[in-house]
């Protein structure tokens, strides 16, 4: 395999995963704000009582792709296998 086709697959990955911890670090923002200041949601939590918990879900989901993507940037750039089949 050539050294530039290598090159460029570890470049698309590491933009890639930073793509997946931004989306995830965005996602937890938002649940930490609808945490901290509920009456910026309260006409959609004020619809239903089972979203003022969306909060904590957002938050959960957010987190999750945030460790994903930033365990895939250093084992792309570590050229670490197990970091990027975590």
């Amino acid at each position: 395999v050539p050294m530039g086709v290598l090159s460029c697959m570890k470049h698309l990955m590491f933009i890639s995963n930073v793509l997946v911890f931004a989306g995830g670090t965005c996602l937890a923002g938002v649940g930490v704000w609808g945490a901290v200041d509920p009456a910026g949601f309260q006409d959609i939590v004020a619809a239903k009582p089972v979203l003022s918990a969306g909060a904590y879900v957002l938050l959960a989901v957010g987190i999750a792709p945030s460790l994903l993507g930033f365990l895939g940037c250093c084992g792309t750039l570590r050229r670490s296998r197990p970091l990027l089949l975590v």
